[in-house]
């Protein structure tokens, strides 16, 4: 099947689907704009790089600073370009104008936030992994999580020589702890109620839709974290009786050929925000 062919079977099945559960990864941020090395890298953090040798923002979420005051140069800054400044591309927007009038789910592992400032209702998003824009008590002592972009621009205002003054480093207004981020790192990542009334929401999506003409639509997920989204979808789709699963990824697109499960999957190895253009 050619790639014209591809994006027409995907238009039906968009159209006929009675669910459609959405699982987004990295390259549909990607897609959009949000790449965390390359030129992007180059303009936000040439000093980052120049001093610790690192050459993208994943990197350097896991450098050792020896400072706070240094760490939160450089995680104010990575969450501003990351979760408050605007998507580059209209990526998630053309999604959103495929799937707004149908019933649809998204689960994603990413935590830019980019669903819902694109427009998607809340209520049908889960963001297993986290959000940028939330600080949780780094031990945790109490399960709650803070919005941050208030003291996340003040720090990107005032830092100077990639540090911030130290009044702006967060603690828990518990036990008075330095805060962290709230990202799936280990054991310590707070589940707050509002992720835990996402998990029921989705939980509740998957329960309702078993039985219906269910397309599963991959966009961007790798194997950094399968379990979450790739191989739930894959085990989905050979066991339900009406459903189809849909892969699009530039470079990571493809299935595994076992249990017939190739008959009821579709993979297109674009760009995934060239795809949702000539769908809309």
């Amino acid at each position: 099947m050619d790639k014209k062919a591809k994006i027409e079977f995907l238009r039906n099945a968009l159209n006929n689907a009675e669910a459609i559960l959405i699982g987004a990864g990295a390259g549909l941020s990607m897609s959009a704009g949000f790449t965390y090395s390359g030129e992007r890298f180059e303009k936000y953090f040439a000093d980052f790089e120049e001093k610790y040798d690192f050459h993208d923002m994943y990197s350097g979420g896991f450098y050792p600073y020896e400072t706070p005051e240094e760490k939160w140069a450089f995680f104010s800054r990575n969450v501003f370009v990351n979760r408050y400044m605007d998507i580059p591309k209209p990526v998630y927007e053309n999604l959103l104008s495929l799937v707004k009038n149908k019933n649809y789910f998204v689960l994603t592992t990413n935590v830019d936030h980019c669903f819902q400032k694109a427009g998607f209702d809340k209520s049908r998003l889960f963001y297993t992994q986290g959000d940028y824009g939330l600080f949780q008590c780094s031990l945790p002592c109490h399960n709650k999580t803070y919005d941050n972009k208030e003291v996340i621009i003040k720090m990107v205002e005032q830092q100077k020589n990639m540090r911030v003054p130290s009044e702006l480093i967060p603690h828990c207004p518990v036990c008075g702890r330095e805060m962290a981020m709230n990202l799936r790192s280990d054991d310590s990542f707070v589940e707050d109620d509002g992720w835990q009334l996402a998990c029921d929401n989705y939980v509740n999506f998957l329960n309702e839709s078993r039985m219906k003409k269910t397309l599963f639509l991959d966009l961007g997920t790798g194997m950094n974290t399968p379990g979450i989204i790739k191989f739930p979808f894959w085990q989905m789709t050979r066991e339900w009786p009406d459903a189809f699963y849909i892969c699009i990824n530039l470079g990571e697109a493809y299935v595994p050929s076992r249990d017939k499960f190739e008959d009821k999957s579709l993979c297109i190895d674009s760009d995934i925000g060239e795809i949702l253009n000539e769908l809309n």
